[in-house]
């Protein structure tokens, strides 16, 4: 009789190798207590799984999300970020540094000085720049 069914299934469910994870996941929840949505009729759990997924008492669908989440062992949810209105800002919380030799009186404070190019020197020294070597390992 399951050879029947088996048949039966590949119209519902047209790769063999999907009908049997699918069918096996449905025999182990019946197995384990699941409802089944049809007369048992002295069949066995993958008999009463794949006469389930041929008369389409069950969506294919269903139980292959089923399948999915029960093989899953970590499932990442996606919760918003709660919104503290009362919190502080970082800018508005006073830095405190610890004191350097900077901030002593008698040390020579040295002076910032920075470069400055204008846009057409930054323009010719990219221009200028050689692309890196090709190398076979990359």
């Amino acid at each position: 009789m399951a050879r029947v069914t088996v048949e039966d299934c590949i119209d519902k469910i047209e790769n063999r190798f999907e009908l049997v994870l699918l069918a096996g996941h449905r025999a182990r929840q019946v197995s384990s207590g699941a409802e089944i949505t049809i007369p048992r009729d002295n069949d066995k759990n993958p008999v009463v799984a794949l006469r389930e997924i041929a008369d389409e008492t069950l969506s294919p669908g269903d139980l292959r999300e089923d399948l999915i989440h029960s093989l899953q062992k970590h499932v990442e949810v996606d919760e918003p970020e709660a919104d503290i209105p009362d919190a502080p800002a970082i800018a508005d919380t006073p830095v405190v540094d610890a004191p350097t030799m900077e901030d002593t009186p008698d040390a020579p404070q040295p002076e910032a000085t920075f470069d400055s190019l204008s846009e057409e020197e930054l323009l010719a020294g990219i221009e200028g720049l050689v692309p890196p070597e090709k190398n076979d390992d990359y």
